[in-house]
């Protein structure tokens, strides 16, 4: 395209009338909905925690669940090979519009009860003492009642347990989950509030 041109000015000033030459799919740079539309398999597309993304990606979505297509004003519309599975996640940060949520199954997952979490921490962290991940579990459920900013979700239980491995512990001591809460509360109220509730939650397992 550039062979006749002899200065880098004349160079430019080409390039200026052929930008269209751009914006092609040379140089497109596919993402992850890209790829899930153009896909030769079936896709899982997962968008995780949407209620973070801005609400202009929000909009965008809309025409990907709708329709499974994106419009791509350069290129034109890219249609799906095969219809993907969508699924979506929120912590309910904020409300999502209603088009957004017409386009969606509800499925509410609540925390996992102690049983359950305990056999998850087992699997995860199977170094863990037995007798220790009753007790974690029991004071994460204990914790997930109280009036906190942010309730630990069962990645933080994970994080904890796989900690008191490190640290050797066998049991849950006052000091020591003192020393650990921040793997498991994220706001210093919570701390704070956690290490109020600790020395009342201990002497019920008979520790001080």
């Amino acid at each position: 395209m550039l062979a006749a041109t002899d200065s880098l000015e004349a160079s430019m000033e080409l390039l200026g009338y052929r930008g269209e030459a751009f914006y092609s799919d040379t140089f497109l740079e596919p993402r992850p909905l890209l790829h899930a539309l153009r896909s030769d398999e079936p896709a899982v597309l997962l968008i995780d925690e949407i209620d973070k993304a801005d609400q202009e990606f929000e909009a965008f979505l809309l025409e990907l669940l709708s329709d499974f297509q994106i419009s791509i004003p350069e290129l034109g519309t890219v249609k799906a090979k095969h219809q993907p599975l969508v699924l979506l996640t929120s912590n309910d940060q904020r409300e999502l519009s209603d088009a957004l949520k017409r386009r969606c199954l509800h499925l509410y997952i609540p925390y996992p009860a102690a049983e359950l979490e305990a056999q998850i921490v087992a699997t995860r962290v199977p170094d863990l003492d037995a007798r220790l991940r009753e007790q974690l579990v029991a004071f994460i459920q204990h914790l997930r009642e109280q009036d906190m900013k942010k309730l630990p979700a069962i990645s933080e239980t994970l994080d904890w347990a796989r900690a008191l491995v490190l640290l050797h512990a066998d049991s849950l001591e006052h000091a020591q989950v003192a020393d650990t809460l921040n793997l498991v509360l994220k706001t210093e109220q919570d701390v704070t509030l956690a290490r109020e509730l600790l020395p009342a939650w201990l002497r019920k397992l008979g520790k001080r």
